[in-house]
């Protein structure tokens, strides 16, 4: 058997990668073990402003103007609603909160995302003395939903294979590389914390932090806008909202524990006041570099073996701009911007 291309990993970005080379009619095969799990629990919020600063996500709007699009087009491919639009609503907690979100308003890249408007409007149930910061241009994309349907789609064309990949069975030839009788030009490594047990990238300073996030019934919360306070509230729909996340770099489980769960209950109290049953809790390790950008690029010595990682908790946004990138950048010999470039680490 001979493809172009061997995408170990079908999370967002080898998603991503995946569309790349069917929409440039390039041969592929994806090995998946469901061994990460971080785009299929994400909440998949995508956002253009760090609510904790008030400061603008790297090159968000570069990202956004890929991303956006991508989605739109996968929509249309499957027939199915991925991406959902809606406002969110920082909870300010100050008057200083609220002096800070004037002043990001004046920001350049920030203008297009925040209302100078502060919302005084009362939410039932929420805690919202100081009022609330609309941001735009801001939705979630259901990424279990989108993987889900993305891995029947391939399975379909028998284009993935659900088994574990052995990074040491791989053959080097000349100028092309083998894998258990599969003859193809270049691998590209798209698994998530699992590069942690990939012998030729482990080199790289890829850290794990385990999120967790759990599913509430609220009848009375009626909110149709992501709330951002210590913590989310997503609306789902029919009264469910997701809640997250934690941030645990200690515990390498992909298992929902009770410290996970106590901690959001306990971060909740202070954002709603209304009864809610827990329906549900999920937990995945995202990766995420010490400089907060994406790990791509070729490898050192051996150039038929390539990355595209490290996409942390905006993998969302990133993953189709870093896979478009990456692509251009094996297919056309173009640059990849430097401060996602795995050479910055050599």
């Amino acid at each position: 058997m001979k493809v172009d291309y061997i995408i170990v990993g079908l999370g967002l970005a080898g998603l991503a990668f995946a569309e790349e080379l069917i929409n440039a009619n390039k041969s592929f095969l994806v090995f998946e073990d469901d061994s990460q799990t971080s785009s299929l629990v994400a909440g998949g919020v995508y956002n253009p402003v760090i609510l904790k600063r008030f400061t603008p996500v790297w090159n968000a709007k570069q990202q956004l103007e890929i991303a956006l699009p991508f989605y739109k087009t996968v929509e249309k491919k499957f027939k199915t609603k991925f991406d959902e639009k809606f406002v969110i609503k920082k909870a300010f907690k100050s008057v200083e909160d609220q002096n800070n979100w004037f002043a990001a308003t004046d920001h350049p890249l920030l203008a297009d995302y925040l209302d100078p408007k502060i919302d005084n409007q009362k939410k039932e149930g929420i805690f919202g003395d100081f009022g609330f910061g609309n941001v735009k241009q801001a939705g979630r994309v259901d990424t279990k939903k989108l993987v889900d349907v993305y891995r029947h789609y391939l399975k379909k064309d028998n284009k993935i294979r659900f088994e574990q990949f052995e990074h040491q069975k791989i053959k080097f030839n000349e100028f092309k590389l083998e894998y258990k009788g599969i003859t193809t030009n270049t691998i590209i490594f798209c698994e998530g914390f699992g590069m942690k047990q990939n012998l030729f990238f482990n080199y790289l300073p890829l850290n794990e932090v385990k999120g967790e996030l759990i599913t509430i019934h609220a009848p009375s919360l009626q909110i149709d806008f992501l709330l951002k306070s210590t913590l989310f509230v997503l609306p789902l729909g029919n009264d469910y909202y997701k809640v997250g996340a934690t941030f645990n770099w200690k515990d390498k489980t992909s298992n929902p524990s009770k410290e996970g769960k106590d901690e959001l209950v306990e971060k909740l109290k202070k954002v709603i006041h209304v009864p809610y049953k827990i329906i549900d809790q999920t937990a995945g390790v995202r990766p995420t570099v010490r400089d907060r950008r994406p790990l791509i690029g070729k490898h050192p010595a051996f150039p038929n073996l390539a990355l595209l990682n490290g996409l942390g908790t905006r993998g969302v946004m990133i993953a189709p701009t870093m896979a478009k990138q990456l692509f251009n950048h094996l297919e056309k010999g173009e640059q990849l911007d430097p401060t996602s470039d795995i050479k910055r680490f050599e």
